[in-house]
């Protein structure tokens, strides 16, 4: 479901080693797609000492797209997004309107923020304090898109009014869908001036769809260029089972296929579990198949897939 939303977020550097853990042998460092820290959430929401309205966004990443903030590492930041056309649909919208979406402008991401001190090769760890929903939101079927087209060729759209406070939104009489906030797209540029579209995603970030990047998860990018230039977008009020998981640490991967990606996922995770846990590359192998989860977090945004690995923190004694 898609929406608008407000959220709060620490934008801070980190050592290398992180960046360097998370990459498979005889790949650069620039090859790490994300990292996921979950973590228990926060008793109290710092206070924003830097705001971004939803008029500062874009469409594209690429290096070439000036800041519209600068803030020093660890800042915290309030942001409002806009919901993932960019104002072509709204609550009274109907199936009939998704044929006259423009894709240009799919996925406004607010930003870019400069990071002082961000330099390529570093790491740039976000983290997501507090998430709110908008006043309303969608899910849609266009036709030609998703990962059943054939299945269903005719265009579809539900529109939810969202109320101050809701905790789930009515879907029909008898059902009613929990919401779990997340941002569905948020990355740094790329170290190209080309005007890459935010589908698919890329080692930059981007379109991730990941519904486990909720409130009190700490994210990791790799940076490509000075400052970082770091943008978020594409808010979701729920996807898939909405489920919210403060326990575990997880690593992402994208590939042309599942099993690709699936198999990046699993060497990150040993990456991780080696240079941070002082495993041994056998034993990290081995400990990944006895307490891991592979999670496909979506496989819509041709030409990737994405695939997430989590492990929970109590098992490597994080508290």
């Amino acid at each position: 479901m898609y929406g608008s939303l407000i959220g709060r977020v620490s934008l801070g550097l980190v050592p290398l080693a992180l960046l360097l853990s998370a990459c498979s042998p005889g790949e650069p460092p620039q090859e790490m797609e994300g990292v996921a820290e979950s973590g228990p959430a926060a008793t109290a929401v710092p206070a924003p000492e830097y705001t971004l309205d939803s008029q500062n966004t874009h469409a594209r990443f690429s290096s070439e797209i000036p800041p519209v903030l600068t803030v020093p590492s660890g800042a915290v930041v309030e942001v409002f997004t806009k919901e993932a056309t960019d104002g072509q649909l709204n609550v009274n919208s109907t199936a009939e309107d998704l044929g006259t979406i423009s894709f240009d402008p799919i996925h406004p991401l607010t930003g870019p923020v400069y990071v002082e001190g961000a330099q390529p090769g570093d790491v740039l760890a976000v983290t997501l304090h507090e998430l709110e929903v908008g006043d309303w939101g969608w899910t849609g079927v266009f036709p030609g898109f998703g990962f059943l087209p054939e299945d269903f060729p005719d265009p579809y759209l539900k529109t939810y009014a969202i109320e101050p406070g809701a905790t789930e939104v009515v879907f029909n009489e008898g059902i009613r869908i929990p919401l779990a906030p997340f941002p569905g797209v948020m990355g740094v540029a790329p170290a190209t001036s080309e005007m890459l579209t935010t589908i698919p995603p890329r080692a930059n970030g981007g379109n991730m769809d990941n519904r486990h990047l909720t409130a009190g998860t700490t994210v990791y990018f790799p940076v490509f260029v000075e400052g970082a230039l770091f943008s978020i977008g594409d808010t979701h009020a729920a996807q898939g089972d909405g489920d919210e998981n403060h326990e575990v640490y997880g690593v992402t991967a994208y590939a042309p296929t599942i099993d690709e990606a699936a198999r990046k996922a699993t060497r990150y995770m040993i990456d991780y579990l080696e240079a941070e846990h002082d495993l041994s590359r056998v034993d990290a192998y081995a400990l990944a198949s006895l307490v891991a989860d592979l999670k496909i977090s979506e496989t819509v945004d041709v030409p990737h897939m994405l695939v997430s690995m989590h492990v929970p923190k109590s098992v490597l004694g994080i508290r």
